[in-house]
C-alpha cells in the first residue's frame, strides 16, 4: 500500500492509508447515532479522525475496542473539514478503521539523514579532545555506558520544533558544540572544555522525557518534570557515582581510593549545573535561570541558533507553493529563493 502522508492530504481527498494512534477519545451519543475520535499521526505531522457509528452502539464499541494508543491502524475515510481545521472522516458503513502489523517504522517516525555511527564517532572524537580530567571522567561515565549511549543516540530532539526523529537528539548536540567551537574560536579565552562538555550534556533529560513507539510521545514524568529537571537530576547522580563509586580520580584520569584534591571540583559542578538550567534562556521559555556567565550564554545562543535554523531550513524544504514565500505559524514569513 502507498502511504498517504498527512502534510499530503487536502480538503476532499480519499483516504486509504496507515497511521499511528496517538490518543482515543471514547464513544459518545450524536443526533444520528454514536461516534468516537482518534488522534493519528505518522512523521510528517497529526490528524484527528471521527468515526461516526449508527444506533448499535455495541457494534462500534467493538470497533473503538479493536485498537490501542501506539497502535497502527489502517485507515479508510475522506478529509473534512471542522472549524478551519482538516480532520478525517469514517463513515461505519463506507469508512474503515483496523489495526495492522504490517508496517513500516520509518513512515511513522523519522530517522536523521545522517549516518549515526558517523555522529558517534564525531562525539568520541570531541571526547578525547577534552583536557580536563574531571569533565572528561563525567563525559566518559556517561557514553561508556553502552545501554545509556543506545538510548542516547536513538532519542529525538523534541517532539514537533527541531530534530524530532530517532538520532535527532545526537545530532542536535553534535550541532550545538559545532556552533560552541565557532564561538570559542572568536572567543579563546572561554572555557573551551566546559563549553563542549556543556554543550553535549545539555538536554541529556530528554532521553527520559520522550519515548519513541510508533510516534514520539511525551512521558508522564517528562510532562510533570521537563527534560531540564532530569537532566539536572541525572547529572547530579553521574558525579556522585563517580566519586563514591570509583573513590577519586587524579588529574592524570588515574582513579585511587584517597585524596580530597580529586574530588569532583564544585565550582565545576555547579557551572555544569548553571548551564544545565539555563540554556533555554528564559523563564517564559522553561528555563530556572537565566545565563550568568559567558559559555552559559554562548550555550544558550547555539541551542537557540541550530532549533532556529532547523525551523527554517524545514520550512523551506517543505513548502509546497511556486510562490516566492510561505507562512509558518512559529516563524511567521519565509522567503523561498
Amino acid at each position: 500500500m502507498s502511504k498517504q502522508f498527512i502534510v499530503d492530504l487536502k480538503y476532499g481527498n480519499e483516504v486509504s492509508s496507515l497511521f499511528s494512534v496517538k490518543y482515543k477519545h471514547p464513544p459518545r451519543q450524536y443526533k444520528n447515532g454514536f461516534m468516537f475520535t482518534v488522534g493519528l499521526s505518522d512523521r510528517t505531522g497529526e490528524i484527528e479522525a471521527t468515526y461516526w457509528g449508527g444506533t448499535d452502539i455495541s457494534k462500534l464499541q467493538k470497533v473503538y475496542d479493536s485498537f490501542g494508543v501506539y497502535d497502527v491502524v489502517y485507515i479508510s475515510g475522506l478529509v473534512g473539514q471542522f472549524k478551519s481545521k482538516q480532520k478525517i472522516d469514517i463513515n461505519e458503513e463506507k469508512g474503515a478503521i483496523r489495526k495492522t502489523d504490517d508496517y513500516d517504522i520509518e513512515d511513522f517516525v523519522g530517522r536523521t539523514e545522517k549516518n549515526i555511527d558517523e555522529l558517534i564517532l564525531q562525539l568520541s572524537e570531541i571526547i578525547g579532545s577534552i583536557s580536563n580530567p574531571h569533565l572528561k571522567a563525567l563525559l566518559n561515565s556517561f557514553f561508556d555506558d553502552v545501554d545509556w549511549l543506545e538510548e542516547f543516540k536513538n532519542a529525538p530532539a523534541a517532539m514537533y520544533i527541531h530534530q524530532a526523529y530517532i538520532g535527532g537528539l545526537l545530532e542536535h548536540s553534535l550541532n550545538v558544540a559545532g556552533i560552541c567551537k565557532a564561538i570559542w574560536s572568536i572567543y579563546p579565552m572561554l572555557d573551551k572544555d566546559l563549553l563542549l562538555t556543556g554543550a553535549i550534556l545539555h538536554d541529556i533529560g530528554k532521553i527520559k522525557e520522550f519515548q519513541i513507539t510508533t510516534n514520539i510521545r511525551i512521558t508522564e514524568e517528562g510532562m510533570l518534570r521537563g527534560h531540564i529537571s532530569l537532566g539536572e537530576e541525572m547529572l547530579l547522580e553521574k558525579i556522585k557515582e563517580i566519586e563514591e563509586g570509583s573513590g577519586r580520580y587524579h588529574p592524570s584520569g588515574s582513579v585511587e581510593s584517597g585524596g580530597d584534591e580529586t574530588i569532583f571540583p564544585e565550582i565545576l559542578k555547579f557551572k555544569l549545573l548553571h548551564i544545565m538550567l539555563s540554556h533555554h534562556g528564559r523563564g517564559e521559555y522553561g528555563s530556572p535561570k537565566e545565563p550568568q556567565f559567558p559559555e552559559a550564554a554562548a550555550i544558550y545562543y547555539a541551542d537557540e541558533c541550530d532549533a532556529k535554523v532547523f525551523q527554517y531550513v524545514q520550512t523551506k524544504e517543505e513548502a509546497a507553493t511556486e510562490d516566492f514565500r510561505t507562512y509558518s505559524k512559529r516563524l511567521g514569513q519565509i522567503y523561498l529563493r
